[in-house]
């Protein structure tokens, strides 16, 4: 397989690039750099069947590939709130542009859309019928809302045009390789208890996240891809839920530092629930998470320790 992955250079999507290697696949890695790392993506630049180009999503790009991945966009509050109006653009272009690319070639592309498609939910935990509690017009609502359009793209284009498409949401997921600096909640708290820091707690705590480990998540975007009985949208994550106050004790008791837990204002709509109905994924693709919170953050806490050099 010929395969292209936007956002290739960040988070998940190195990640991914490296899976796909590792199953023999052709992969171009297109990133702009905004939040990812040419670092990242830096071990894989000897394979003979990896490339990597600088491009940004947002303008027109040709390939010739039997699959797409769509995870170009910023995905944590501090970067895609840098530039709101950018954040729209790259999610309702970047899904413009490449499912115009998969239909011109016949690939089949996934689009990487979020748990944020359900806002502050009313419903819980989260199944894919649930259609969302999103303020439209709120700080969180370029993110939100460029990723509800997305989709809303990607069904048109598979009933107009009869692209073959993907879609997943994708919960809270963490692991090696994310920026330090990106203001979410794993990260945020491994490298203050890690400089000694007091980790900041938004509210009393008592709201819940699930939080699935990348090793899994990309195991369940490949089944995704590569399966037939469903287009999606299909839930991706970890249906443990943890309350943020749980997350920062499990930090602490992993890390030898003086740091205590500090409580801050909440931020304006931040979901006080969050937990995958992931039924449709256990159906479909016989997948469940493997790697608890705990392993987790063992093979999370290391890779920042190198980071920020402590």
């Amino acid at each position: 397989m010929a395969t292209l992955v936007t956002g290739g250079a960040g988070f998940l999507g190195s990640h991914l690039c490296e899976r796909l290697l590792a199953q023999d696949h052709e992969v171009l890695c297109m990133d702009n750099f905004f939040t990812g790392r040419r670092s990242n993506v830096a071990h894989l630049l000897d394979n003979s069947n990896f490339e990597l180009i600088r491009h940004d999503v947002v303008d027109p790009f040709k390939a010739e590939v039997d699959r797409i991945y769509n995870l170009a966009c910023p995905a944590s509050p501090v970067h895609y709130q840098f530039n709101p109006i950018k954040t729209v653009k790259t999610s309702v272009m970047g899904a413009i542009n490449g499912l115009g690319l998969a239909k011109r070639v016949g690939a089949r592309i996934l689009q990487a859309s979020t748990s944020e498609v359900y806002g502050d939910p009313e419903v819980h935990p989260q199944p894919e019928s649930y259609r969302g509690n999103v303020n439209p017009i709120g700080l969180r609502a370029c993110y939100d809302e460029g990723k509800r359009c997305a989709e809303t793209l990607f069904f048109d284009y598979h009933r107009e045009n009869k692209v073959d498409i993907r879609v997943v949401r994708i919960f809270n997921t963490y692991g090696p390789r994310m920026l330090p600096d990106d203001g979410r909640v794993v990260s945020n708290f491994i490298v203050q208890a890690l400089r000694g820091e007091n980790l900041t707690l938004y509210g009393d705590g008592s709201q819940t996240r699930s939080f699935c480990y990348v090793d899994d998540l990309v195991e369940a975007m490949i089944r995704t891809m590569e399966q037939d009985d469903t287009v999606g949208p299909v839930n991706i994550g970890n249906p443990v839920e943890f309350t943020i106050r749980e997350l920062a004790d499990a930090v602490l008791s992993k890390i030898d530092t003086n740091s205590m837990v500090v409580e801050e204002p909440l931020p304006a709509d931040d979901p006080t629930q969050r937990k995958p109905d992931i039924s449709l994924a256990q159906k479909v693709l016989g997948w469940n998470p493997g790697i608890e919170l705990s392993e987790g953050l063992d093979q999370t806490i290391p890779y920042f320790k190198t980071r920020i050099g402590v």
